[in-house]
């Protein structure tokens, strides 16, 4: 990880060029020929790695999601058509999002442009000007906005994904509420301690992120599988047809559902942005073999669940855990919110760097807080 202060006598700020933008640093990187799509270097256990590390980085604030968005949009649906329809039809918006938003558009899509090697959406700006071959004042506002966008996701995420894993202790066994006044405190607490240790640099617990996070996509994927089975009609939300009945049915509220729902595909700007740390084809194969399918059987599994229990509406993803693994499960959670907090102000520093190259932020030095990382 890396921070900035302002510039010094040497700051190393490249100059404003909008076809370039600068290397990404903090995080384990692809080598220059995987990056660019032409690996043959990288041999199987570094694709591995790569792979496994952009488990850990690159979707780490996706796999959260799951804590929340369910419950969110189905609790808005409710006050709709309600129904079996509430919960068939978030769910099959859900999993159309992680179709269309995230495999449709960034895997196979937006992750064929790169700006020699790097993504994001500031890389994208400068290589459609470069294009052009001129200043473009659409391109230039698109490119803002679509950072500004980035940057408020980094502003929710945190506090949003820590607050809803530390949450679960109000289902924890022998707990009774007791500990509800703390839930708020610990969560700030956690944030607190994650910024304070940015200046110390994260590169050792760094090595334990794709670990940590590819146990809790396991663990998100086994958990939706048992509880598919709770109601085997929820298959029926991988058919699109009973999302856009939601959305028809419930009008103006359709709209408002599907900004829930939206939820289940935040953090999906990091599989384009961090495209230059791990190379296209390790983010693409572990989202198309192992992030989506482990997504798709939580959520499928959340659905049958309030199917068959209408109450596990209020919090499902918890109501899933089984009583023996509760605790274990609820520091797994704690550790993929930090982790997830972690990948999203890493993303900010690297569009915060790419912004200076590009002359839309001041001049200022970085400061590289990892040994391995110039």
């Amino acid at each position: 990880m890396a921070g900035a202060s302002p510039q010094g006598e040497d700051g190393g700020v490249a100059a404003n060029d909008p076809s370039q933008t600068p290397p990404v640093t903090g995080t384990p990187t692809a080598s220059a020929a995987e990056a660019h799509g032409h690996g043959h270097a990288v041999g199987k256990a570094g694709k591995f790695g790569l792979i496994i590390g952009a488990i850990g980085v690159v979707f780490g604030d996706i796999g959260t999601s799951p804590l929340y968005a369910l419950r969110e949009a189905i609790d808005h649906a409710r006050d709709g058509v309600g129904g079996d329809l509430a919960v068939v039809g978030v769910v099959s918006l859900a999993f159309w999002a992680l179709m269309v938003v995230v495999t449709a558009k960034y895997v196979f899509f937006l992750m064929r442009a790169d700006n020699k090697g790097e993504g994001g959406t500031l890389a994208l700006m400068a290589l459609a000007q470069h294009a052009i071959g001129r200043r473009s004042a659409l391109i230039f506002i698109l490119g803002v906005c679509g950072a500004a966008l980035f940057y408020s996701d980094g502003i929710i995420t945190p506090a949003i994904s820590v607050l809803s894993a530390i949450e679960g202790v109000k289902d924890a066994p022998g707990v009774g509420g007791s500990l509800d006044p703390f839930i708020v405190p610990v969560a700030a607490g956690i944030l607190i301690a994650l910024f304070l240790v940015q200046a110390r640099g994260t590169a050792g617990l760094a090595k334990l992120f794709g670990p940590i996070t590819a146990v809790w996509f396991l663990s998100l994927g086994v958990l939706g599988l048992i509880h598919i089975f709770d109601d085997v009609s929820i298959l029926r939300a991988l058919s699109p047809h009973y999302g856009v009945e939601l959305l028809v049915k419930d009008g103006f509220l359709g709209f408002v559902i599907l900004g829930s729902v939206f939820l289940a595909v935040t953090g999906a700007e990091a599989l384009y942005a961090d495209m230059g740390h791990f190379g296209k084809s390790p983010i693409r194969a572990g989202w198309l073999f192992f992030v989506l399918p482990c997504l798709t059987l939580n959520y499928l599994g959340q659905g049958a669940l309030i199917l068959d229990n209408p109450g596990a509406s209020e919090n499902p993803f918890w109501s899933m855990v089984p009583q023996a693994i509760y605790w274990p499960m609820l520091g797994l959670a704690t550790a993929a919110t930090v982790i997830a907090s972690q990948a999203v102000i890493t993303g900010a520093f690297s569009v915060t760097q790419q912004a200076v190259q590009l002359g839309l932020l001041p001049r200022i030095q970085i400061l590289n807080t990892s040994e391995s990382q110039a």
